[in-house]
């Protein structure tokens, strides 16, 4: 390999990122972000009731944003349709959303099998809706439960060209410490996630009906412990090794981090409880939470103590959501591909060498919100 020398990809126009790896590797690598999401079914549940007690015959809308490569997202679906009968005679209508640079074709195939609806009623319809979930995708007056789970996590822009201490707006774990964000770089992210938030719920606002609900999820700190605690500081340890050693440059680090911010569930609320905010207009808080689940790959080490398979589950993990924007922060020479390997390969080498350093946790936060009544 030699010293990169050209420019990096063109982001998605508002998004920071061209999505999560596709050809089933998300689907593959994405079990602790359906834990995160199966753990506020209850939230979910309490907004279905809500619908089964309208006793309605027409249309139900269950509209998901950041489906990804859709296993997930079909699973929760399937959950809501299952709480739905016996209140609803209508016909119901999933829609299932993400950038028009993901990568739909396991959704496809898996809304589908065999020709047929995966959720097994006549009734049930599917679509695809490509866009940025910080604008309205939907009609008017036609969603009544929208969801996002994990992908709210994701700016719609880069509020800052560079971070040159470390590749996470949030910084470094306490353990680690390898890397410096300030408070007035934090500051910055602090305020576009919050923008980020309001924009998606009133893009939400005016697709949902009166009465509809909103479920928000997403990874997050609770604590001063964050999910992001370990991963990112075992990539930012691999990245920073090719850096020293010449492959990338010190502009092309500068220049790279990965755009997400990770709330508390104060933050997470604040749009809404906020009386300055107009989403606090349209909304009302119906309840919130924070909490942290189990990762698969992190139970069967602790049983089996393999730390070969540990790393590789470990670093596939991470790599489904964080490949697109390292590959987008490199120059798109004829090195790239083969230096993206390169770093993974190197993440795992450094998590069997020394895996204390790098704990991974996954904590989260959510809410369900209620839109208010419209008036005409």
């Amino acid at each position: 390999m030699t010293a990169d020398t050209s420019k990096p990809d063109t982001p998605v126009a508002r998004s920071s990122t061209r999505g999560m790896i596709g050809q089933g590797f998300y689907n593959a690598h994405s079990r602790p972000q359906l834990e995160a999401s199966l753990a506020v079914l209850p939230f979910l549940d309490r907004a279905i009731e809500d619908l089964r007690g309208q006793a309605r015959s027409d249309t139900v809308t269950l509209a998901d944003f950041g489906c990804s490569e859709g296993r997930n997202s079909i699973l929760i679906m399937h959950h809501a349709i299952q709480k739905l009968q016996g209140g609803h005679t209508g016909a119901v209508h999933t829609v299932h959303s993400d950038l028009p640079t993901n990568d739909f074709t396991e959704l496809l195939r898996g809304l589908r099998p065999n020709g047929v609806s995966v959720f097994g009623e006549a009734n049930v319809y599917s679509s695809i809706v490509g866009g940025s979930m910080y604008d309205q995708l939907l009609p008017p007056d036609s969603v009544d439960l929208a969801m996002t789970f994990n992908a709210i996590a994701f700016f719609s822009k880069r509020p800052c060209p560079d971070l040159p201490g470390y590749i996470l707006p949030n910084g470094p774990s306490r353990i680690r410490k390898n890397g410096i964000v300030t408070a007035e770089e934090r500051a910055k992210f602090a305020k576009q996630a919050d923008l980020d938030l309001t924009d998606f719920l009133l893009a939400r606002a005016d697709e949902l009906r009166g009465g509809g609900h909103v479920l928000v999820q997403v990874f997050g700190v609770r604590d001063g412990a964050a999910t992001t605690d370990g991963l990112y500081d075992l990539l930012n340890d691999a990245v920073c090794h090719f850096v020293e050693t010449g492959y990338i440059s010190a502009d092309t680090y500068r220049r790279y981090y990965q755009p997400i911010y990770l709330r508390n569930e104060e933050e997470l609320v604040s749009p809404v409880i906020s009386g300055g905010n107009p989403a606090s207009k349209l909304f009302e808080l119906v309840e919130s939470t924070s909490y942290e689940v189990a990762i698969d790959f992190v139970t069967e080490y602790q049983r089996s103590g393999d730390v070969q398979a540990y790393a590789k589950a470990y670093v596939a993990f991470f790599r489904a959501f964080t490949e697109a924007v390292l590959r987008a922060a490199l120059p798109a020479d004829g090195n790239r591909e083969q230096l993206i390997k390169d770093i993974y390969k190197k993440a795992e080498h450094l998590l069997m060498i020394r895996p204390e350093l790098y704990p991974p946790r996954y904590l989260a936060v959510a809410m369900l919100l209620k839109r208010k009544p419209k008036t005409s």
